[in-house]
């Protein structure tokens, strides 16, 4: 089958091309790519006013699947990724059994190829049953299909364990994902540690709990010659730390997530359990430094940690509440709007959701390169919307951005050629 997309402003960071476009697929692979395309094709997509771009890549969300499917699974969360943009994601392994096997990997590739609407690239974990007391075969997992080992949710307390990770993931090309938190000093708190956590009387997480973990992370990094991605930064410290590991040469990126990037902890304000996540929501001067780091290079991906959970796993007080929100249909919408904010610029921000993400997880996704495989994303940046409840795709509703007024969305979304989401307008 033949489908053209024709008049729109193609935004290929991989490639360096910003430009009006014309793109020809057929059977699920990009052919060409030029100003003026004309050939009949099965189905012509008039693309004036949008931004055509790689299929977006969220190198860090939760499937719950297998094991909590009461709140997400791969059906319905590829389904939320392709409503967002997104058309390949890799999911964290803290499901239940965890992913420490090669049957859950296989289960999980198999289901996301058979019933998803995104590619789906497992990440496993670095310990056996995520204890952080043995390795798990990272040889097996890696020829399963993962690309990339984390103990996400938690981190992995044994330094010498992290370091014979980083040794032995490194013999397979791999990354190894860190959750950077030092427990010890989390202690009982469940919301960042400042004047906010004080008026509310809620325990506090200092900044210092992420910093000294990120800091032992990157030095591990640079003394096994390791590949370190860090996960969810959030604080002024961490960006620090990343952007002088980058400056010594340690192979060390980060991401960020939009809610780090867009609130602070007022949002807990009225004990507001939807802004509750780890790491916590930090303060003004945290969020002006992920700006900094997201504008200068040194944080390499914006991600969701799509954290779907039960509403009453959330209706509850706030010190006892899951932590984490949904955010595979938030995700545009809020990176876009640091395009507004003059934070980035267009194509800063989608190879930030594009080809730098997809090399940190080496897969072949990112691009809209003559032989690509055709995941495309229509993007209209102008389409003003409401955040609401009822239209998400996801099964859970854990967000604290209910009712927030959007700017930019995906209209249309191609996987391997395929539309598996088109937005009614």
């Amino acid at each position: 089958m033949k489908i053209l997309i024709k008049n729109g402003r193609m935004i290929d960071p991989a490639n360096q091309i910003d430009a009006i476009q014309d793109i020809l697929v057929e059977n699920g692979i990009i052919t060409s790519v030029a100003a003026a395309i004309n050939t009949e094709a099965e189905d012509i997509i008039d693309a004036s006013g949008l931004l055509i771009t790689p299929g977006l890549v969220d190198i860090h969300t939760h499937l719950r699947d297998p094991g909590q499917e009461y709140k997400e699974d791969i059906i319905s969360g590829t389904r939320a990724a392709a409503a967002g943009g997104i058309t390949s994601l890799a999911c964290m392994p803290n499901t239940s059994p965890v992913n420490d096997s090669l049957a859950i990997t296989k289960y999980i590739i198999a289901k996301a190829k058979e019933e998803g609407s995104a590619n789906v690239f497992p990440i496993a974990c670095i310990s056996k049953g995520m204890k952080g007391e043995v390795l798990a075969e990272m040889g097996e997992l890696k020829e399963g299909g993962c690309v990339g080992f984390s103990d996400d949710g938690v981190p992995v307390s044994n330094g010498e364990l992290m370091r014979r990770a980083f040794e032995y993931a490194d013999t397979f090309a791999m990354p190894i994902i860190s959750h950077a938190e030092d427990l010890s000093l989390v202690g009982t708190g469940c919301m960042n540690e400042g004047s906010v956590a004080t008026e509310l009387g809620l325990k506090g997480i200092p900044w210092v709990a992420e910093d000294a973990a990120t800091a032992r992370e990157i030095m591990l990094a640079e003394f096994t010659g390791g590949r370190l991605h860090v996960c969810h930064v959030s604080t002024k410290g961490s960006v620090d730390l990343v952007r002088q590991g980058k400056a010594r040469g340690v192979r060390v990126s980060c991401e960020a997530t939009p809610h780090h990037f867009t609130l602070t902890d007022e949002a807990v304000r009225g004990y507001n359990t939807n802004a509750k996540m780890n790491p916590p929501l930090r303060s003004q001067e945290d969020v002006d430094a992920i700006h900094a780091g997201l504008a200068d290079g040194t944080i390499d991906a914006i991600a969701t940690d799509h954290a779907p959970h039960h509403y009453d796993e959330k209706n509850v007080e706030f010190a006892a509440a899951m932590n984490g929100i949904i955010g595979l249909e938030s995700l545009l919408p809020l990176s876009l709007k640091l395009v507004e904010d003059g934070v980035v610029n267009m194509n800063q921000v989608i190879s930030l959701l594009t080809d730098r993400p997809a090399r940190i997880i080496g897969i072949d996704r990112g691009t809209l390169s003559v032989g690509a495989v055709a995941d495309i994303t229509l993007i209209d940046p102008q389409l003003e919307w409401e955040f609401a409840l009822e239209g998400l795709h996801s099964k859970s509703k854990n967000t604290p951005f209910s009712g927030w007024k959007m700017k930019g969305a995906a209209v249309r979304t191609l996987l391997a050629g395929k539309t598996v989401f088109e937005r009614s307008l």
